[in-house]
């Protein structure tokens, strides 16, 4: 028999990774009631991390999630006809750190609902989502709220809404067993694609290969485990993950086309992580680029709910920072497919000059400085303040250490010719000497002053 139990809150979270995580502690600091569904992996996943992820989670409010995490493994790249093996990586278990997340937001005061959505339905009242939380039951429950954050991936449902798709790319994932080993992860180029390789400590094996979905001819899935572990067998850099271990499992199957949503904010609704923007794996940035979404996320919701006059500027800030990360994350995959120049298959091809022809860093140009008003974070909540924007810092900056840099810019362009910038600096906006000299390297070094 159907049982339908009923629960409100304010917000509703739809997923408990990083990023969904990350924008309900950061709601909860706000004050907000917070409901956060999730849902386990449906297979293992290990990931590599570097220490500026960690530092992100950490930032981010995360606690239990990072209890235990293993140290630092040995990373190898075979690249271009290349190896190199000086870099490390923090290999984790996906589901021990969605696991310690849930711990994390449960300690800060919000309530977790491990289920499955069943439907989510839009009323004039917000929204109305239902969630499977037992599969051997018919039991439903029922969550009404005013807001929804999608944060439920890349396969996040987006119908409707307008979307930028990179080269369609899927990556396989299969696991052998083992013996017990040290931690390792390697990657290798081949002809069609590329693959990522880890063993965990309990001689689990993680062997992934990524394809061109239009080009590779992949065989039907009951031939795929064969394809891709001959494929694997022609690697170097998979020998000590091939060596004395046995195939285990199914192979599974996940897209990873990199995805901008080009609307990823509404009235009452926004999407973070990977639901807001996808990039392609070989940048290896996907947690870090999940949190820079997800930590600007709660000043922007607060604004819709607290400031509506506002709500066309929290849009606008959003959303530029959403196209910003992705075009940044996706020329960095885009400048890493370039440097594989052996082959000219459909796969390379394709990824060497996507998304665009921008490179990835300009050099300031000092003739480029502009003070205009943008919206930028202020206490919780989105406002519209003078910053200062270059040709690479195109959302601009309005403080440094605490000091508005619009005033400075306006000062250095109307100091006389012959003026020092330092005394410019002491005179105008009556710095104490030490912060003016600090600040007037900070420019020299920063390209925001040209050198004579």
């Amino acid at each position: 028999m159907l049982q339908v139990q009923q629960t409100m809150a304010h917000i509703i979270v739809l997923g408990g990774g990083p990023a969904g995580g990350a924008t309900a502690l950061g709601l909860k600091k706000l004050g907000y009631e917070v409901i956060v569904v999730t849902q386990p992996r449906p297979f293992k996943a290990v990931e590599g991390i570097s220490e500026r992820v960690l530092e992100g989670l950490r930032n981010a409010g995360f606690k239990q999630a990072l209890i235990d995490l293993p140290a630092a493994s040995p990373r190898m790249a075979s690249w271009n006809g290349e190896t190199n093996s000086a870099n490390s990586e923090r290999l984790i278990n996906r589901h021990a750190l969605d696991r310690g997340i849930g711990l994390d937001l449960q300690a800060a005061g919000i309530m977790v609902i491990d289920g499955r959505v069943d439907k989510v339905n839009r009323s004039d009242a917000g929204y109305v989502v239902a969630v499977k939380t037992d599969a051997e039951t018919d039991v439903i429950q029922v969550i009404s709220a005013d807001f929804l954050v999608e944060a439920r991936g890349r396969s996040a449902p987006g119908a409707g809404l307008k979307r930028l798709r990179g080269s369609e790319t899927v990556s396989l994932l299969q696991y052998w067993q083992g013996e017990p080993c040290q931690p390792q992860s390697a990657a290798e180029s081949f002809k069609d694609g590329w693959a990522w390789m880890a063993a965990w400590s309990d001689g689990t094996r993680y062997l992934q290969l990524t394809f061109d979905v239009v080009s590779a001819n992949l065989p039907d899935k009951s031939q795929l485990i064969d394809h891709c572990n001959r494929i694997l067998r022609t690697l170097p850099s998979a020998a000590p993950f091939l060596d004395k271990a046995e195939p285990s499992g199914i192979i599974h199957a996940r897209t990873s086309t990199p995805i901008l949503c080009r609307e990823a904010v509404g009235d009452n609704w926004i999407r973070v992580g990977d639901a807001a923007m996808a990039v392609d794996p070989l940048s290896g940035n996907g947690i870090f680029q999940a949190l820079s979404s997800a930590l600007q996320a709660p000043a922007v919701i607060n604004t819709l709910l607290q400031q509506p006059q506002r709500a066309a500027l929290a849009k606008q800030f959003y959303q530029q920072r959403v196209d910003h990360l992705f075009y940044r994350f996706a020329r960095i995959g885009r400048d890493f497919y370039a440097s594989e120049e052996r082959w000219d298959t459909p796969f390379w091809l394709t990824r060497r000059h996507w998304p665009d022809n921008q490179p990835l860093h300009q050099e300031t140009d000092p003739n480029s400085l502009q003070v205009v008003t943008l919206p930028v974070v202020s206490n919780g909540l989105i406002t519209a303040e003078e910053v200062v924007t270059t040709n690479d810092q195109p959302l601009g900056i309005w403080h440094l250490n605490g000091l508005a840099m619009a005033p400075v810019v306006r000062a250095l362009q109307q100091r006389g010719i012959d003026e020092n910038p330092q005394d410019c600096l002491q005179r105008v906006l009556e710095l104490p000497p030490q912060t003016a000299a600090g600040l007037t390297r900070w420019l020299y070094q920063n390209r925001w002053l040209a050198t004579q």
